[in-house]
């Protein structure tokens, strides 16, 4: 029997196949850049057909060179959360461009109804807040706002999906499935899970009509088949889940209590909370970390909406550095950023400020000042966001005792040793910092039946991680993150 799986890892900048065997270990993978449309300032978007082409051929690539489809157990699917897709569903294409994560136009929408007073029956119903964040409002302006969108509607015609579901709707030539971490991300599925679909309350105060919306499905089972066509012979869809669960799932973060950070184009911390509804009281967020069996496992979360994307943006528009990896070389140049802080609020401030309408700062330049000042202020940045929802989770009953580490950014070794600083906490970083992808690789093996349960498929697949302690006094880290509240208090 074959027992290699096949992940389709959507990324915000990028999409990846990749095969990964039963021990974990990533025997062949293939990437492909995905354009970033920026149309006015706090706007971003993506274009869902091209998502599908390189998706599709990045695929095809890796099952190419396994020797066909008959090497393949199964495919596990991990995407961006929140980005909303409309596509018809008689022609199957897109209807516009797809609304990113990180786009923050429907801000006044958001603001309109906290002015009503639903913020806190939303949270207590959805465990999200109201921020242009979440899928449903990007929903709503596309009907609003596009007339290929709002016919579609009107006609009975229209597809409302995340990433993960557009996917599968061409994967499988018109399955219409969500699975229930990336359900959870919409502002329109209640946590509890009594019905274990979409809400007709929460779809009327949204405006997003629920027969736009797919059926909401368990995170690893019999998910779909693709197109014979397209791989040679259909291939069975397993394992399916929002990057930041399935992280959590790859760190091994299965037992209550448990937390992980990943560090991509956003950070974003997850803690495992069993089986009990979180309820956030500091402006964190309550999320489906997976769904087995129709039973769900849930998280609390902090999202910091900036992060991978401070040193892209260091590099790409103002020419800071030439790679992102030389960072490290810059940070460890200098003894201190010389007074430099970075708030880097490029589109809004996340958890738990929750501030959409924050920008970003670069405090405390002098003559000075130069790239290596700056470029560690970038890195520093991220362990003081790390450090704010430390404190929040403590404050909501969920104190860290560890952390685990992720994502590409996290390949940097100063700024893990700098959040282990700051945070005073041992921090944990797998060998392969890629845990989205091991993840979608761990639910698409337990759904194709390699292992009996994540338990199993977690001691099978985790491998060997890197340990850093803290190394700085606290008269050192006071000062640190006095400077950065400073700087915080000018947004």
């Amino acid at each position: 029997m074959a027992q290699r799986i096949l992940v389709l890892d959507e990324g915000t900048t990028s999409t990846r196949a990749m095969l990964f065997d039963e021990a974990g270990r990533v025997l062949d993978s293939e990437q492909a850049e995905l354009q970033q449309y920026y149309p006015a300032p706090g706007r971003v978007e993506h274009d869902a057909a091209e998502i599908w082409d390189k998706t599709l051929r990045c695929a095809r690539a890796v099952v190419e060179r396994a020797g066909g489809a008959a090497a393949i157990a199964a495919i596990g699917i991990t995407n961006q959360r929140e980005t909303v897709v409309a596509w018809d569903r008689e022609s199957g294409e897109p209807l516009a461009r797809a609304i990113v994560w990180q786009d923050r136009r429907t801000a006044d929408f958001c603001a309109a109804l906290q002015r009503d007073g639903h913020e806190d029956s939303v949270q207590q119903r959805t465990g999200l807040l109201l921020d242009p964040y979440f899928s449903a409002t990007k929903m709503r302006w596309l009907i609003d706002n596009e007339p290929g969108v709002a016919a579609a509607a009107e006609d009975g015609r229209l597809a409302l999906g995340t990433v993960e579901s557009w996917l599968v709707y061409k994967l499988t030539g018109g399955r219409f499935v969500t699975d229930a971490s990336n359900a959870s991300r919409t502002l329109l599925l209640p946590l509890d899970g009594a019905d274990g679909g979409f809400d007709a309350e929460l779809c009327a105060l949204f405006g997003v009509p629920q027969s736009a919306l797919a059926e909401v499905v368990d995170c690893a089972g019999t998910i779909g088949e693709t197109l014979p066509e397209l791989f040679g012979a259909a291939l069975p869809i397993a394992g399916m889940a929002g990057d930041q669960q399935a992280a959590t799932i790859g760190q091994g973060c299965l037992a209550t209590g448990e937390t992980k950070a990943t560090y991509g184009t956003g950070a974003f911390i997850l803690a495992n909370n069993g089986s009990a509804l979180p309820r956030s009281q500091h402006r964190l967020l309550g999320t489906v970390l997976y769904q087995l069996n129709g039973e769900r496992t849930y998280a609390l979360e902090g999202s910091v909406f900036v992060a991978g994307s401070l040193v892209q943006w260091l590099r790409d528009s103002l020419g800071v550095v030439g790679t992102a990896a030389e960072t490290e070389e810059l940070a460890r140049s200098i003894p201190t950023s010389g007074g430099v802080v970075i708030v880097p609020a490029l589109s809004g401030l996340g958890a738990p400020y929750w501030k959409a309408e924050a920008r970003g700062v670069i405090a405390g330049l002098s003559f000075s000042s130069g790239r290596a000042q700056i470029a560690r202020a970038a890195l520093e940045a991220m362990s003081y966001q790390t450090a704010d929802l430390a404190r929040a989770f403590a404050a909501d009953g969920a104190e860290w005792t560890s952390l685990k580490v992720d994502g590409g950014m996290s390949a940097n070794d100063w700024m893990a040793q700098d959040i282990a600083n700051m945070l005073d906490l041992l921090v944990e970083r797998p060998a392969m910092v890629e845990t989205t992808a091991l993840g979608a690789a761990m639910l698409a093996a337990v759904g194709a039946g390699v292992y009996r349960s994540l338990e199993e498929a977690a001691d099978a697949m985790r491998g060997e991680t890197a340990i850093f302690a803290p190394e700085m006094g606290d008269e050192e880290r006071a000062e640190r993150r006095a400077l950065w509240e400073k700087a915080l208090s000018a947004i």
